[in-house]
């Protein structure tokens, strides 16, 4: 893909939860599977749809972005069936140089399944130059496309039933921090993608990260430009201490929450970032349905850049 002079559009979906789900057998669900397969039936089927999921990955592709970044659970019960069609879907989302995905604790929902995973979209979880993704050991990672540095962690592991924690550990941010510091040298523009929020109270307990503290030390000692979300299903805008000034924290409503749901219907981000001299422009806009049969359009924009009117700066 050539890039535009000057300017690289990032496109950011989170949250895909692709439905319907196969056929399940009670083998299946001699697991913490049954909790989810429950969960589904009750409430998931009916405000998670394929059609919308189609309408957000339509205007995405209008939009044009350079880049589109995943920030996980792209499936509901991490069955066999179900990763196999969620390769079929990122391979029509695009091409694995023009994709970038982490994974979500849906995706590794029983001991497993993240690492079956990991090698299914391992194309789409592929650092530069690195091997073939093997397990869930490959993050994170670093992509380089154009000025911008995508940077993939997993914070993804089987939980116990009715718990959504993830898991920041020193390993991962030993090398999280070496990969910022590359990136600097490069003076590239650093994108963290990672699902599980790393702010405190931005999810319920059962649902928070653990390693929140060490995740935002990394950044305030190495820095970023940019902290990339899903899990919560809500467009938030949080602020974490950087090394050289706080650091956008922005997460996303699920790519298929449909009509009906208690939480905002689906949304993607779209982000425009410009290289200002050794500084950067970073406007970030939110698109997504109003209503069941409206189109996806513009619902706010706002610049990341400076200092904004209004933000919630959150440490740990």
């Amino acid at each position: 893909m050539a890039y535009k002079i000057g300017m690289f559009r990032l496109a950011h979906l989170s949250d895909i939860h692709l439905g319907p789900l196969p056929d399940v057998d009670y083998r299946d669900l001699a697991s913490k599977r049954i909790t989810g397969y429950v969960n589904w039936q009750r409430n998931r089927r009916r405000h998670m749809r394929d059609s919308i999921i189609d309408q957000i990955v339509a205007d995405v592709k209008a939009e044009a972005p350079d880049h589109i970044a995943v920030t996980g659970d792209l499936v509901n019960l991490a069955l066999d069936r179900e990763i196999e069609m969620a390769r079929l879907w990122l391979e029509m989302l695009g091409s694995p140089h023009d994709v970038s995905l982490v994974p979500g604790n849906h995706d590794a929902y029983v001991p497993g399944a993240l690492d079956k995973a990991c090698r299914a979209w391992g194309p789409w979880m592929e650092g530069d130059g690195a091997a073939p993704v093997a397990d869930s050991h490959a993050f994170p990672y670093l992509r380089v496309r154009g000025d911008i540095a995508l940077i993939g962690t997993s914070t993804a592991r089987a939980t116990a039933p009715f718990m959504a924690n993830g898991y920041f550990r020193a390993r991962q941010a030993a090398r999280l921090g070496r990969i910022l510091d590359e990136a600097a040298r490069r003076r590239l523009f650093r994108v963290v993608m990672i699902h599980h929020p790393p702010v405190r109270s931005a999810a319920a307990a059962h649902k928070r990260l653990f390693g929140i503290a060490l995740f935002q030390k990394v950044i305030r000692q190495h820095g970023a430009e940019l902290v990339l979300h899903g899990h919560t299903h809500e467009p938030t805008l949080y602020w974490i201490p950087g090394r050289n000034g706080e650091v956008p924290v922005v997460g996303v409503a699920a790519a298929g929450e449909a009509f009906g749901s208690r939480r905002p219907l689906a949304q993607y981000n779209l982000i425009d970032i410009e290289r200002n001299g050794d500084r950067w422009n970073v406007r970030l806009s939110r698109r997504g349905v109003t209503g069941p049969t409206m189109p996806v359009t513009e619902m706010m924009l706002e610049t990341l850049s400076g200092e904004p009117a209004e933000k919630v700066a959150l440490t740990a």
